[in-house]
């Protein structure tokens, strides 16, 4: 009876400790963004430059990153559209997450056009080096060296390089593996 009881007892042990493993793994795969991403800062060597509403990225950007910048100013000052950019993927106007989708599937970074929500378990968890996507349902917006790329801000709506502060609370934060 008690090697049954002892085997019980480690049974129930292996139990509780896999049930705490799964759920302190699936609350880190979510990072929530600070309540507020400052405005753009000039980092020599790390971030992009803004000229004339296009960004130019630096020299020592890695090659998808500075195709994902080349990407994403193909689509400034195309109009936005709900649901823009979902059905083809080159587009007369795009939504958020049709514009995001665009810029990583042309960088190499993504394999199909996804919705917003979708973005919540994109790549890995946190901020990246390069690239970062913050996710919630119902918006996603990216920031490629140091510059907001958003389909919302000041000015009129679209994609397009933001350099304001925004609103980031209730967003997860997440980036393309290894960038």
């Amino acid at each position: 009876m008690c090697l049954d009881f002892r085997f019980f007892v480690v049974c129930m042990l292996g139990c509780v400790m896999s049930f705490l493993v799964v759920s302190c793994s699936q609350q880190q795969q979510q990072v929530e963004a600070p309540d507020r991403l400052p405005a753009y800062h000039y980092v020599r060597g790390k971030t992009a430059v803004l000229k004339n509403g296009r960004a130019i990225p630096p020299p020592e950007a890695p090659p998808q990153v500075k195709r994902a910048i080349y990407a994403a100013n193909s689509l400034v000052g195309k109009p936005y559209r709900m649901g823009g950019g979902h059905r083809r993927h080159h587009d007369s106007s795009y939504d958020c997450s049709g514009s995001v989708s665009f810029v990583l599937r042309e960088a190499g970074l993504m394999t199909s056009i996804r919705h917003s929500k979708l973005f919540l378990r994109y790549g890995a968890k946190g901020p990246g080096n390069w690239i970062s996507v913050y996710a919630k349902n119902g918006h996603v917006f990216m920031v490629i060296c140091g510059l907001r790329f958003d389909t919302s801000g000041r000015g009129r709506k679209g994609p397009a390089w933001r350099t304001e502060s925004r609103n980031a609370r209730h967003f997860i934060v997440r980036h393309p593996r290894g960038l």
